[in-house]
């Protein structure tokens, strides 16, 4: 059995000199993983500017036909891996994308619904990257800048014209390199390689998530 994943990742913004998701595209682009199911990953990077991500994103599923899309974005300051559960119907940004657009309280889809989960496995894919040493959690806001953008408009486009794909968000934390002079966390880009590759294999393999607690108290 063969199937496709097509991998995202949004290039450096908010004045950073790189981003560890374009760092990941460019690492994971043309990979073969074989095993039970051979799995041929298409990596891209994509402009993180609201609209024009989600137009570049419609573009490659159409001409890759993906089994599966998972889309990367860099969470600055979160110390795991964060496999994102919901996408909400809202852009707010804090600072200009990379054209300058600054949408603040404005739905990104008028008339849509206030939500999207992803379908993903998610709590299968945080196992996983904890068994294997990898820090991981679940996180229920993918904020509201391009990368909640794009994961909601990734769910709606699955949910009404591409529906035989699964699909969702993972946020990556900074790497090393980006944070010499600040005391925030960081993670090498070796050890969110073999996340997303062990979060590919997941999503790919299996259909049914766990049903294990993996929410949160506060926040």
């Amino acid at each position: 059995m063969e199937r496709r994943v097509l991998l995202t990742g949004f290039d450096a913004f908010g004045g950073e000199t790189v981003n560890p998701a374009s760092e990941i595209v460019k690492q994971l682009n043309g990979k073969v993983i074989e095993g039970t199911t051979k799995i041929y990953v298409k990596a891209s990077e994509i402009p993180t500017v609201f609209d024009r991500a989600l137009d570049v994103l419609k573009v490659l599923v159409h001409d890759f036909q993906p089994h599966v899309v998972i889309c990367l974005g860099q969470a600055g300051g979160r110390p795991h891996i964060s496999v994102e559960r919901v996408a909400i119907n809202l852009d707010d940004a804090r600072i200009p994308d990379n054209e300058g657009n600054q949408p603040i309280d404005q739905p990104i889809l008028i008339k849509g619904p206030s939500a999207y989960f992803s379908t993903l496995p998610i709590k299968r894919i945080v196992r996983e990257l904890k068994q294997l040493g990898i820090p991981a959690s679940i996180s229920n806001t993918a904020g509201t800048f391009v990368c909640n953008h794009l994961f909601y408009g990734l769910m709606h486009f699955l949910t009404t014209e591409y529906p035989i794909g699964k699909g969702g968000f993972i946020h990556i934390p900074y790497l090393p390199s980006q944070v010499v002079d600040r005391a925030l966390p960081a993670m090498s880009l070796a050890d969110m390689l073999v996340g997303i590759e062990a979060a590919i294999r997941v999503s790919v393999s299996e259909n049914e998530d766990l049903i294990v607690p993996g929410g949160t108290e506060n926040g």
